[in-house]
């Protein structure tokens, strides 16, 4: 049985796409993307938050208390909804600034999901 030059490049067509798709597939798993949004969340925060307001979201670090800023633990602050976090992460407010050119909106939305879950931490 003789395979033609056609079956020949569809095989390692075939073969090709299956090494790339398996490829595609074992980099995504292995990206920042593919993280939880709470490991994204809690990473982001680290970076981005806990200088100011402390890993537990206290506010108990020196620049936190020179500028008075809310325990993110706080009854008040908890009962805020992830949307008004959102806002506040993403626009500022009072002596905090916004967020949302710097990080973009996701990494802000993924900050109020954190945040959202201090209480009790």
């Amino acid at each position: 049985m003789r395979i033609s030059l056609k079956q020949t490049k569809k095989a390692v067509i075939g073969t090709v796409a299956i090494w790339v798709l398996g490829l595609m597939v074992l980099f995504q798993a292995n990206s920042p993307t593919a993280l939880s949004a709470a490991e994204d969340g809690a990473s982001l925060y680290a970076a981005k938050c806990a200088g100011c307001h402390a890993k537990d979201g206290s506010g108990n670090t020196a620049p936190g208390k020179s500028l008075k800023v809310r325990d993110l633990r706080s009854a008040e602050v908890q009962a805020q909804s992830t949307d008004q976090l959102f806002n506040i992460i993403a626009k500022g407010k009072g002596k905090m600034p916004g967020y949302e050119k710097s990080l973009g909106v996701d990494k802000c939305k993924q900050l109020a999901t954190y945040i959202s879950q201090l209480d009790g931490k």
